[in-house]
């Protein structure tokens, strides 16, 4: 049976981020990809002008049609925007402990634009992350996530403490990191510490939508039956491979690119 990746996040109607980024990258590890829309955004790179989140019930309507029904193995939020919302994704996913949870904490986007509301982030605590198979923040949302003096620790500190928080695996990504290599930090769910260094790519045509897709290519990695490290290490070079794909779709408007051998790691490792 084919099996099957789900995102439950936001729309980008310039399909750059978000659900459709998503989508792009279950494509490209070979997975059907079922969606949960929480919220619509209308943006393109230069940043997000409307917002509009769906309603609680419409949400759990989409979740009870595709839990339980698709053969998903694993999946990812992204964007939830509200109390509510959180709330609701959470109450159903604890009926599904075998399905694996990557959970990103989207907060800002690319462009700065703001993603959470300031009262989400204590639900997103409470309720969703203790679900998490894995927590995907950047280094700016593990700061929010772990609040004063976060920002004086170093990302192997930050991805240990929120370990100990939350008792999940935890991936501090260093795109917002200074220095030639990017360098994300995985404090796995036995508090081991790994890390995962790639050069940075100078002057990329767009990076807009890269956390959505790194979070979408560790679930694909872990539907596919890959274990944590190795999926982390695939998801990081789909994300390098799509950035360095990138290309101009419109005038001063980069899309990641296309990469279509993202499965080819699941298969050299024979967990695909």
């Amino acid at each position: 049976m084919k099996p099957c990746c789900l995102t439950i996040a936001g729309s980008d109607s310039g399909g750059n981020a978000g659900v459709q980024a998503d989508l792009r990258a279950f494509h490209c590890y070979g997975l059907h990809g079922c969606t949960v829309f929480a919220a619509l955004t209308a943006q393109n790179p230069s940043g997000v002008s409307a917002v509009r989140v769906l309603e609680p019930d419409f949400i759990a309507a989409q979740l009870d049609a595709v839990l339980g029904v698709y053969n998903i193995r694993a999946l990812k939020t992204g964007m939830l925007a509200v109390p509510e919302a959180i709330r609701t994704v959470a109450s159903r996913l604890r009926a599904y402990p075998d399905i694996a949870k990557v959970i990103d904490p989207v907060m800002v986007a690319t462009s700065g634009s703001k993603l959470l509301r300031d009262d989400a982030v204590k639900a997103l605590a409470d309720e969703l992350i203790p679900l998490a198979t894995i927590l995907t923040p950047n280094l700016p949302e593990a700061d929010v996530l772990l609040g004063d003096g976060a920002a004086a620790l170093t990302a192997e500190e930050k991805a240990c403490a929120l370990h100990a928080r939350f008792g999940c695996a935890v991936l501090v990504k260093g795109g917002h990191g200074d220095g030639a290599e990017a360098v994300d930090v995985l404090c796995d769910a036995a508090g081991r510490v790994k890390r995962f260094s790639a050069p940075r790519l100078v002057e990329p045509v767009s990076t807009h939508g890269t956390g959505c897709s790194l979070a979408a290519a560790l679930a694909s990695a872990l539907a596919l039956g890959l274990p944590l490290d190795e999926a982390v290490a695939s998801a990081k070079h789909y994300v390098r491979e799509a950035i360095a794909r990138a290309e101009y779709v419109g005038e001063g408007c980069g899309v990641l690119g296309f990469v279509p051998d993202a499965r080819e790691t699941c298969e050299a490792t024979g967990h695909a």
